[in-house]
């Protein structure tokens, strides 16, 4: 039998349930001893001292162990203890480190108890106590949960001063650059070796990244952005409107819209000011918008687009704007929002011209959240999350008609199933289009494709969306014999297992439906 997730042992089907035993290994980026492989060699020597035969394994690489979310490793191990499908006695762990680094060091304990509970004992294979119940082992299981919890605020702390060391230097961390910007790479000397795209990543660590300017007519428009602001005293959405009008777009090439002006007026990267931790999701507890006086900051760090001068007009007129409103007018707005929306978010709040933006109510409030309070709104969860499926739902015609539109182009014929909005092309070929949504996951983003194994097509194209849920990032070509799962989620940084399959542009698969003519045979 071969087992899930990697390596293959025989097991005797002679044996009961009592003799074996399911594997579980996880792996983030702590060190090489902790590799899913030497995991399972440390678990397979102890699986034979035992006894045990080892009949699934259960493998979360590049994985935090912070939280079960993303671990789908575990959450299905812990589906089939729940459910009674498993058919193991024990579940074989490298340490508890291993288990999860969990903040609470109850959680860990709960997913034990949980097994426990199921008659399954979870064994820690590399700790050098047994895990049987003993006042001893509970006493040592109990602190090494706490260190493994401790080791990850330690590094969080560590991670945070490095972060906050290389603001203070001058060097962006994340974040695309803006209208107007661009990222600029450079080495430890800050020799400047090449402006990065959309979705570029560095890839040596002694490399920085800063922000210069970008198109000269990008850097014009920002000025008259502001002219038009501060000299004609045109509002945000006025201003979109006449750029869309011109057929302009902004850096992400979408139409301009009342937030994405007012964004431009209100970021100090535009004075060049290096601004860092507005907002913070430290070990993936809670997401913090920080007061400004937490704000880590470098001033000038990059070249001004705007003088500080011109900043500070922009800036006097907003606060001005919303300052002749007490407490009690924000919140007849925000019950007058609620009331046409049916829903609250930062989105719906920042493009209403009948209301300040919500950094009003979070400098006035403290948060959006007590904002919604005092109205006797309470969310039970962020409802930005509409916006972005309102945002893909008008895009994945756009990109489907890009997808035939390259196809023929390239002079093959293309015939659309208005059902399932599945593609043949040249009467020889399927193709199926999927979108995946950027969500925020820890400092990164995660991508989570689901394939429609039921329609069958002869390659599905996934299309990834960049961290505005706006435009394609980049593409996934997966031929149906690779597509056997309903479900597959992707990072940043991908095994080359899956990035054989991902494409910058979409050019080579136009080219499997161009036509070619041969010449008569003598």
């Amino acid at each position: 039998m071969k087992a899930r997730g990697g390596g293959r042992f025989r097991i005797d089907q002679e044996l009961d349930s009592e003799h074996l035993a399911a594997a579980y290994v996880r792996m983030s980026t702590d060190h090489q001893k902790y590799s899913t492989e030497n995991q399972l060699n440390v678990i397979r020597r102890y699986a034979e001292q035992r006894g045990f035969q080892v009949s699934e394994i259960f493998e979360d690489s590049g994985r935090s162990g912070l939280t079960v979310d993303g671990r789908d490793g575990l959450q299905r191990l812990m589906q089939k203890v729940q459910n009674g499908s498993a058919t193991f006695a024990a579940i074989l762990v490298y340490d508890v480190s291993r288990w999860g680094r969990f903040q609470d060091a109850d959680e860990g304990a709960y997913y034990e108890y949980v097994c426990s509970r199921a008659g399954i004992r979870v064994h820690y294979c590399g700790e050098q106590f047994d895990n049987d119940g003993s006042i001893g082992s509970v006493l040592l299981k109990s602190v090494k949960r706490v260190m493994a919890g401790e080791y990850s605020r330690e590094l969080s702390v560590k991670v945070f001063a490095g972060q906050c060391r290389l603001i203070e230097l001058g060097f962006r961390q994340g974040g695309p650059a803006g209208y107007g910007l661009r990222r600029q790479l450079v080495d430890e000397r800050r020799t400047p070796k090449g402006e990065l795209g959309r979705g570029d990543r560095k890839s040596l660590q002694t490399d920085r990244v800063v922000l210069t300017l970008g198109p000269a007519e990008e850097v014009q428009q920002v000025h008259e952005i502001y002219s038009m602001f501060i000299e004609h005293g045109l509002p945000e959405k006025e201003i979109a409107s006449r750029l869309n009008g011109r057929g302009l777009v902004t850096d992400r090439g979408t139409p301009w819209t009342r937030s994405s002006i007012h964004q431009i007026l209100t970021n100090e990267k535009y004075v060049g000011n290096n601004v860092f931790n507005r907002v913070s999701f430290k070990l993936k507890q809670k997401r913090v918008r920080n007061r400004p006086d937490a704000w880590v900051r470098a001033d000038s760090a990059y070249p001004a687009l705007v003088s500080r001068a011109v900043f500070d007009r922009a800036r006097a007129i907003i606060d001005a704007r919303s300052s002749h409103y007490s407490d009690e007018e924000l919140l007849t707005l925000l019950q007058h929002a609620l009331k046409d929306e049916g829903y609250l978010s930062g989105i719906i709040i920042d493009e209403r011209e009948d209301m300040p933006s919500s950094s009003v109510y979070r400098r006035r409030f403290g948060s959006l959240i007590r904002a919604y309070g005092l109205i006797g709104y309470a969310p039970d969860r962020d409802y930005s999350y509409i916006e972005t499926n309102r945002a893909i739902r008008d895009a994945y015609p756009r990109i489907l008609n890009e997808v035939i539109a390259g196809f023929e182009f390239s002079g093959g014929k293309v015939e659309r199933n208005d059902d399932n909005q599945l593609l043949n092309i040249n009467d020889e070929f399927s193709a199926a289009l999927v979108i995946a949504r950027a969500s925020a996951y820890g400092a990164g983003y995660r991508w989570h494709i689901r394939l429609d194994t039921g329609l069958l097509p002869d390659l599905t194209i996934a299309v990834r969306l960049d961290t505005f849920n706006t435009e394609a990032l980049d593409y996934y070509v997966f031929p149906s014999i690779d597509c056997t799962i309903p479900r597959m989620g992707l990072s940043q940084d991908n095994p080359l297992a899956l990035d054989a399959y991902r494409f910058e542009t979409l050019d080579f698969l136009y080219s499997l439906g161009r036509r070619c003519s041969f010449g008569e045979a003598a």
